[in-house]
């Protein structure tokens, strides 16, 4: 058995690698024990690699995520991970070529861009395009207007990991076992059976105007999408289905507000420290409080 465990493939603003002892803490199962893990807003899908890699037992597993570009991505992975590491590896030497040329690096990314958001080429393409520009762009951010066009600039990096083969691999051959679901994350509870988890990990609620540069849908996830999360857990909690779910600490920047404290004050609210690097504010990044609210 390869003794190399599949991690996420993409950088992400809310990434949960920081966070994933406590999630892990709070899981109600043993690692030999059969059950079902729901994912309805995977994202870079650290939590998702760690049941993969850790509880051989899972009877299945389902993500989500309203991201169109990234469901491609993951579903091309899973069905086509040759052709797009064949494609990758090509365009990571192109562009390390190109590393003492600021101007003709500049060039390049600002093509692939274009060329990502004409969103008209095939899906082996698109993908390529997606990680491409998570492994070069500003601080591995996915950010889209409101016509859903990828606007991130270029980010500093000399001659970035575009292509890691090895890692594109394991998470293909991880992903057999995944149903993978582009849609809203309430769909998703139609998918289970038996014994589960629920991992929740919605866009947070922007702790301040520069905090919410990494929302990454068009529409934005706001606080009445926010109560209607929360009207959704209160389904899967009727339903006995177990539930995870993290978000922003608002506390961080005013302890009067009480927004989470109330909407979820029936279940437990845990507050752990998780370490940010995603602002646009580098003096900003640091630790910083975070919630983990469950039915358990």
């Amino acid at each position: 058995m390869n003794k190399n465990k599949a991690k996420p493939f993409l950088k992400w603003a809310g990434g949960k690698t920081k966070l994933l002892q406590y999630i892990e803490n709070k899981i109600p199962y043993k690692t030999n024990e059969v059950f079902t893990f729901i994912e309805p807003f995977v994202g870079s899908g650290a939590v998702l690699f760690q049941i993969l890699n850790n509880y051989p037992n899972i009877e299945k597993v389902v993500i989500n995520d309203i991201n169109t570009d990234l469901i491609i991505t993951y579903k091309t992975i899973s069905n086509s991970v040759e052709e797009l590491i064949e494609l990758l590896q090509r365009w990571e030497l192109e562009y390390h070529k190109l590393s003492d040329n600021e101007d003709k690096k500049k060039e390049y990314y600002y093509n692939k861009r274009d060329l990502f958001n004409k969103r008209n080429s095939n899906k082996v393409n698109r993908s390529a395009l997606f990680i491409f520009l998570n492994r070069t762009c500003f601080n591995g951010l996915y950010r889209v207007n409101r016509k859903n066009l990828f606007n991130v600039p270029i980010g500093s990096y000399k001659k970035p990991t575009i292509c890691n083969k090895d890692n594109l691999r394991l998470v293909s051959e991880l992903l057999q076992k995944v149903t993978i679901l582009n849609g809203d994350y309430t769909e998703t509870v139609k998918k289970v059976k038996g014994k589960s988890l629920f991992y929740l990990d919605p866009p947070y609620k922007p702790l301040n105007q520069s905090s919410s540069f990494n929302s990454y849908a068009k529409d934005q996830f706001d606080d009445n999408e926010q109560i209607r999360l929360k009207e959704f857990c209160d389904l899967l909690d009727s339903s006995k289905h177990k539930w995870i779910l993290s978000n922003s600490d608002v506390k961080n920047t005013d302890m009067n507000d009480d927004f989470f404290d109330d909407l979820y004050e029936v279940y437990s609210i845990n507050r752990v420290l998780a370490k940010r690097s995603i602002n646009s504010i580098s003096s900003k990044r640091g630790s910083v409080s975070e919630l983990l609210i469950s039915n358990m």
